[in-house]
């Protein structure tokens, strides 16, 4: 229940999250390559890493990493002291710039569930009363009852919706 509390911090979250990754990945690169900075290739492997982690710990969408040409150009404007490399500050603020549209779609997603879908919820429970059959049986579920099977089944719409079509 902690970690929803957390997503509704917003900012703070995000950043959070997003360090826990970075730091992780950089150590892991770093340690692969035996040195302090990373090259252009080593830079686009870590941003690989970090996509990967985003899409496994991060609810929400698939979210594809950026092209190559993408990584370079951010790449050149993160490189504060033209070396060429990125170290790990020039690193965190790479992978903050990167990352920056995919929190927001997240964010978009987990206020529709869990604001918009009990409100329309209870919008509609108040619109059935007139529906035949339908409208007592709606009307003797508890109000938290049915708010929650309405955010369940958007829930599940939006699952349905992010699945890739066959």
């Amino acid at each position: 229940m902690g970690q929803i509390f957390d997503k509704f911090q917003g900012e703070a979250w995000r950043k959070k999250q997003i360090r826990k990754i970075t730091d992780r990945v950089f150590q892991k690169i770093r340690n692969q390559i035996q040195t302090e900075n990373l090259s252009f290739e080593d830079l686009y492997i870590a941003v690989l890493l970090v996509y990967n982690d985003i899409n496994k710990f991060i609810p929400g969408p698939h979210f594809d990493p950026p092209s190559k040409e993408n990584v370079r150009q951010i790449m050149q404007e993160c490189d504060m002291n033209l070396d060429g490399t990125i170290d790990h500050d020039e690193f965190c603020d790479f992978i903050q710039k990167m990352t920056a549209d995919t929190f927001t779609v997240v964010s978009q997603k987990l206020i529709l569930t869990l604001v918009v879908a009990p409100t329309v919820a209870m919008a509609t429970k108040r619109a059935t009363e007139g529906v035949p059959g339908v409208g007592k049986v709606v009307q003797r579920l508890p109000n938290a009852l049915y708010a929650s099977l309405v955010t369940l089944a958007v829930v599940w719409f939006q699952k349905m919706g992010d699945q890739p079509a066959i």
